[in-house]
Order: C-alpha cells, then sequence, then structure tokens
C-alpha cells in the first residue's frame, strides 16, 4: 500500500519497493530520525556521497485531522554535523501522504556539474535537467515561477534556493504553500545537504492520488471534530495566534525580561511596538491590498498564525513573517523599521537561508564590526550577496559560529554550532534546558518550555528558579518528538497540554486511522525513542556530555533587567536526557 522510494543521484536511478518493516508504523520524525541513524554513517561528511536526505509525512499527514500538514526532512546537518530534523508546512506532506508514499529518500551524488529536478507523479519519478534558467543566482520566487509554468500551478515543490547551490551551512529547503509562496524547513542546513546532492527541486504532482485510507472513518470524522475544537476553544492558538501570529510574543518576552537584544547583552528593548505583533497586524489592516492578517501555512490549517505582509501601497512583501525572525533582526541586531525587516525575511526566503541562523550571525557580525548595529539596509544587502556569493554572503550563510570564529569572539550564541533562537536562558531557564541537551542543537522548538515558564500553558513554573525546570524540559522534549512523528503543527500542544480531550482525540485519530489501540504511555515511549536514537547518533559522531552546554559567557554576564545567571551545574544539566 505504502511505497518508499529511493533516488540514487550517483547512477541517476530510482528504486520504489515497499516500506522496510521496521519504518512500517513510523512517520514524520521518528521516520527520518530512525532511517538516518540507520543508514548514514556518522562519522561522515555532511556534504559527501555518504550523506542521505529523505523526506516523510508524519502519521497523520494527508488526512482531514486540523494542522496536520508538516513534512520532515533529515540527515546529518552541515551545520551542527550531528543528526538533524527540520519541519516545515506548505502542501509537500499531504501530497506524498495522498500518493501513499512513506519516504522518499535521496542517495549518492552525481559526477556531472549539473543540478536535476525530482519529477514525483503517479507513474513513478523522473529526473530531469533543471531548467538552467533557475540556476546560478536567481532566487526562490522566481524559481517557483519557471517550475510552475513547465510542471503545473497545483504541484507541491520542494526548492534549495542560491544558498543550498552553493551548500551554505545554514542554507534552508523551502516548500511551495498552497498560494504559492514559501514555507521552510529551515534549521540545520539541510538545503546544503540538497544541494549537494545536485537536486535544485523536487516536484510532486498527486493527480489522481487514491488518497489516504482510513480504517475507522467515522470514528477518526468523530475524533478530528473534538481535536480541532480544542485547538480554536484555547486563547493562544484559538484566538492570539490568528491576530498576531507568532510575532504576538515580542512584547510578552520583551516584559518578561527574556527578549535577548543586541546579540544577548540584554533581556529587554525599548522599541519593541515599532516590531511587535500588535504593530504588524496595525500596518496589515490599514495597508490592505494584498496583506492578510490571519492565513494558513497548509490546507486544514486552523489556527492560521501565518499572514501576508505588505508594503505601504499594499504590495505583498512576505507571508509567514514569524517572530523569531522579527525578534532577530530588530531586538537582536537593533533594526528598528517593520518593514525593512520584512524586506530581508523576503530575501532569506529567496536565497533560502535560514532566517533564525542568518538572524543571530548578523547580530554577531555586528558585534565583531562587519556590519553597522541596526543598518537594516546594510542587512538587506548582505543577505542578498549569498546569490552571488560575495565573502560576506558566504561568511553569513555559515551562520553564527563561523561569524564569531572569523570576528575573534567570544560571546557567540550557539549551541552545538547552532543559533540560539529569541528566548534568553538566563531568565527563562527551561528553555536553556533544551537548548544545551537537544540533539537538534540550540533549538526552541525542541522543547518549548516557554509554554510553562511565560504562557502557563500545561504547567506554571517560575522562568527565573531552577526548581522544576529539569523534568519539564526533557517532559517537552519527549512530547515534542512525538508530535513532531504525526505531521502535526508544534502549536496544537495548546489545545491539548490542559485539555485532557483533545489529547486523547490526537491518538484517537491515530488509532482510528491505522486501526491501533495506543494509549498516551505508548506515545509517550514513541517520543523516548526518537531521542534515543538520535541522541545514539550523535554520540557515534563525536558528541558527547560536554557538547550539550550553553555558551560560558552566559554564566558570568548577567541578563538585564532581571540581572539572572545560567546557574545549573554540569551534573543538573545532564539529568534532562536521564531516562
Amino acid at each position: 500500500m505504502y511505497k518508499f522510494i529511493r533516488v540514487d543521484m550517483t547512477s541517476l536511478s530510482v528504486t520504489i519497493g515497499e516500506v522496510p518493516e521496521k519504518y512500517v508504523g513510523l512517520g514524520g520524525r521518528a521516520l527520518t530520525s530512525g532511517f538516518v541513524a540507520d543508514e548514514v554513517k556518522p562519522t561522515c561528511h555532511p556534504l559527501g556521497k555518504n550523506n542521505k536526505l529523505i523526506f516523510a509525512p508524519g502519521l497523520l499527514s494527508g488526512t482531514s485531522a486540523a494542522n496536520s500538514g508538516r513534512i520532515s526532512v533529515g540527515a546529518k546537518s552541515p551545520l551542527t554535523g550531528g543528526i538533524k530534523e527540520s519541519n516545515s508546512g506548505g502542501s509537500f506532506a499531504q501530497k506524498m501522504a495522498k500518493m501513499g508514499i512513506k519516504a522518499l529518500v535521496i542517495e549518492g551524488m552525481p559526477a556531472e556539474d549539473k543540478f536535476y529536478v525530482l519529477k514525483v507523479d503517479g507513474n513513478g519519478v523522473t529526473i530531469d535537467e533543471a531548467p538552467p534558467e533557475i540556476i546560478g543566482g536567481p532566487g526562490n520566487y522566481e524559481a517557483l515561477e519557471v517550475l510552475n509554468e513547465k510542471y503545473g500551478e497545483k504541484v507541491g515543490i520542494a526548492i534549495a534556493g542560491p544558498a543550498g547551490e552553493y551548500r551554505l551551512a545554514a542554507a534552508n529547503i523551502s516548500f511551495k504553500d498552497p498560494e504559492g509562496h514559501m514555507r521552510s524547513a529551515g534549521r540545520g542546513g539541510l538545503g546544503a545537504v540538497m544541494g549537494s546532492k545536485k537536486v535544485k527541486a523536487i516536484v510532486i504532482d498527486d493527480a489522481g492520488a487514491a488518497g489516504v485510507p482510513i480504517a475507522d472513518p467515522e470514528k477518526f470524522k468523530a475524533a478530528a471534530k473534538v481535536f480541532a475544537k480544542a485547538l480554536l476553544d484555547h486563547p493562544v492558538s484559538g484566538q492570539a495566534l490568528a491576530a498576531y501570529g507568532t510575532n504576538v510574543l515580542v512584547n510578552i518576552i520583551n516584559e518578561a525580561g527574556g527578549l535577548p537584544a543586541n546579540n544577548f547583552t540584554s533581556g529587554r528593548i525599548e522599541h519593541h511596538d515599532n516590531i511587535s505583533g500588535e504593530t504588524m497586524n496595525a500596518n496589515i489592516s490599514e495597508r490592505g491590498g494584498e496583506g492578510k492578517v490571519s492565513h494558513g501555512c497548509h490546507a486544514g490549517c486552523v489556527i492560521r498564525c501565518s499572514q501576508w505582509y505588505p508594503d505601504k501601497q499594499g504590495k505583498f512583501i512576505t507571508s509567514g513573517f514569524e517572530y523569531e525572525t522579527i525578534w532577530g533582526l530588530g531586538a537582536d541586531a537593533g533594526i528598528k523599521d517593520l518593514d525593512i525587516i520584512a524586506y530581508i525575511d523576503r530575501a532569506m526566503d529567496d536565497v533560502g537561508i535560514d532566517s533564525i541562523e542568518t538572524a543571530v550571525a548578523v547580530a554577531t557580525a555586528m558585534e565583531g564590526g562587519l556590519l553597522p548595529w541596526g543598518d537594516g539596509e546594510a542587512v538587506l544587502d548582505a543577505v542578498k550577496q549569498m546569490a552571488v556569493p560575495t565573502i560576506l554572503g558566504r561568511l553569513l550563510g555559515t551562520g553564527t559560529s563561523a561569524v564569531g570564529k572569523a570576528c575573534g569572539l567570544f560571546r557567540v550564541p550557539v549551541v552545538k554550532d547552532q543559533a540560539i533562537p529569541a528566548y534568553d536562558p538566563r531568565p527563562i531557564k527551561g528553555i536553556g534546558l533544551t537548548y544545551a541537551t537537544t540533539p537538534m542543537g540550540a533549538d526552541h522548538t525542541a522543547g518549548y518550555c516557554i509554554s510553562g515558564n511565560i504562557l502557563k500553558v500545561g504547567g506554571d513554573i517560575d522562568p527565573l528558579k531552577k526548581e522544576g525546570q529539569i523534568a519539564y524540559s526533557r517532559a517537552m522534549q519527549i512530547g515534542t518528538a512525538a508530535i513532531d512523528s504525526t505531521g502535526m503543527c508544534l502549536f496544537v500542544y495548546f489545545g491539548i497540554a490542559d485539555n485532557p480531550d483533545g489529547h486523547q482525540a490526537l491518538i484517537d485519530m491515530i488509532n482510528a486511522q491505522y486501526g491501533l489501540s495506543l494509549t498516551p504511555t505508548d506515545v509517550d515511549k514513541l517520543g523516548e525513542s526518537v531521542l534515543k536514537v538520535e541522541r545514539a547518533f550523535n554520540v557515534e559522531a563525536g558528541f558527547n556530555n560536554a557538547h550539550d552546554r550553553l555558551p560560558e559567557f552566559f554564566e558570568y554576564e548577567p541578563c538585564a533587567p532581571h540581572n539572572s545567571l545560567w546557574d545549573f551545574t554540569p551534573e543538573e544539566v545532564d539529568e534532562v536526557f536521564n531516562f
């Protein structure tokens, strides 16, 4: 019923077979990480022939379940040197699932220096030479137009931008959303892996697909209704995110004193209103035109935290204008104009680069004297240089750690060479434990302790104190690994954390689809198993407990306004993965 597709770029051949038995019950992150652990040599060079890139929809992808449209991508990361799963919205996962494709693997690399497009449809996979007009500099927006013209407007597309072609360590993989804009599997440099395989894009056409079989349709429908209601009833997932996007967090985290500013030198800024979600909402509403306050990144999204942000004439600039990007450029790098931040966000989408890694690299470059503090126009120009690429473009695109080394800095906010995101770990201690210990490198989505530390969802744990944080970060990482395996958006947590009916409905949907009888304990065990597989890979790749540490300056530089320090001992940090 389900297919496992391998594309060998060395021989330019395709094998379509049955799903290996050990992967039959897996999806999303559980499948990508399991596969990478099984088939990728942990010590291989991430950009060499022995790395493999895998795309997998989640367990619930392609169904009518709300918010189930995430695609997981896995490989060894060229940024961290460890295992990586990055996921994204768009239409790709749903199309794969409806076509009965459990996974698509890209392995090997071609001898010739030319790029290809993989076309996946009901007849199998064809390997076409990439149109020359999308190679060597043209951005993703232009490339999507060419691919839509060639393959049809309704196809799904995964694409590596110029940053991926040049194998920059922070390059992402972008996915076309239902309206033809882009969503990204941003973190860890998987676009560079795709570029190393000489795959410019993957086009998927699900015309004539049979759809996803459901073992018990009535039970599934009933559970899906309860689940969607749980999401819509919660004030965060049902109201705040739709009105203000993820950028609702600027004012919240700034007030909490945990908004990293000026390369993590303080936790609060004065110009927060300039870049807040409330201001973003007001700009979109007042400008009208092509702007949309609320928008879903994939079909079936009921949270709708995305938006279309327009210029002053109402013309579209960018979509999915996220808190992390706005924080990184607006607070960490000190840019005070939301419009110029939007243009930089668009440029990062166009060149195909992780907006978190790049924004933190920019702030680090400012501290190192390579860019003027708060100069949005200089940053916009620097990002565009990645498509050439210039030396500055290459340096920024290689990530924060490389910038810090090039500038001779010791204040470099990374863990496992991946940039720390938009929550300072000194005054928000739970998220610091996640940054330190997740196998992914610093990643807020790996165990979103902001929920209980700041938003008081799923817990109420004082962010300034150590008590309760170890168990909380552990639980959040386990739960997240399970959610990432279902194909669900991480934000479904708000609808299930304090709602037993919503939580059970999620499990009921899986059981109804596959004819299973999973319990909450089974789901926890799935999350634990994923984390253990990922950590074991990293150990074989050369990581140890000493890599599960935050940068040293957090231990002795207090973060205003609370003047808090990172005060967990190494032994306490190591307790997070004691399960």
